[in-house]
C-alpha cells in the first residue's frame, strides 16, 4: 500500500506544480515547481516514509525510462544526420557550462572555514 501512496503523492506534487505554473503564469515548467513542492514536503517524516518505496522502485528501473527517448531518436535519424554535429557541440558545451556553474555555486555555498581546510 505504501508504494501506491508514494506514487499518488508524487503525482499530486507534479499536478500541483503544473497548476501553480499555469495559473500563476510562472516562467518555470510545472514539473520543476512540483519538485520544489516535493522537496519542501519531504521535510515531513510521514511523506518520506510514503515516498521512499516508490522512489527506490523508480530508481532501480531508471534505465527503462530512457527507452521512449531512444525510440524517438531512432524515428528522426534524418534530422540527426543533418544536425548531428551541432547537437553534439551544444550538448558538450551545455554540459561544461552546467558543471562550471555547479562548481561555482558549490564554492560559494561552502562555509569559509571548511573551504580553507580543503586547500
Amino acid at each position: 500500500m505504501k508504494p501506491l501512496q508514494g506514487l499518488a503523492f508524487l503525482l499530486l506534487m507534479q499536478s500541483a506544480g503544473e497548476a501553480l505554473s499555469h495559473f500563476l503564469k510562472l516562467p518555470v515548467p510545472g514539473p520543476v515547481v512540483g519538485m520544489v513542492l516535493l522537496l519542501a514536503a519531504l521535510q515531513w517524516p510521514p511523506v518520506q516514509e510514503a515516498v521512499a518505496p516508490t522512489a527506490g522502485f523508480l530508481l532501480s528501473h531508471l534505465s527503462l525510462l530512457f527507452v521512449p527517448v531512444g525510440v524517438g531518436v531512432m524515428t528522426h535519424l534524418a534530422l540527426l544526420s543533418a544536425y548531428g554535429l551541432q547537437l553534439v557541440v551544444v550538448i558538450v558545451l551545455s554540459t561544461w557550462v552546467g558543471m562550471a556553474v555547479t562548481a561555482l555555486v558549490l564554492r560559494w555555498l561552502q562555509p569559509k572555514a571548511g573551504h580553507a581546510e580543503l586547500r
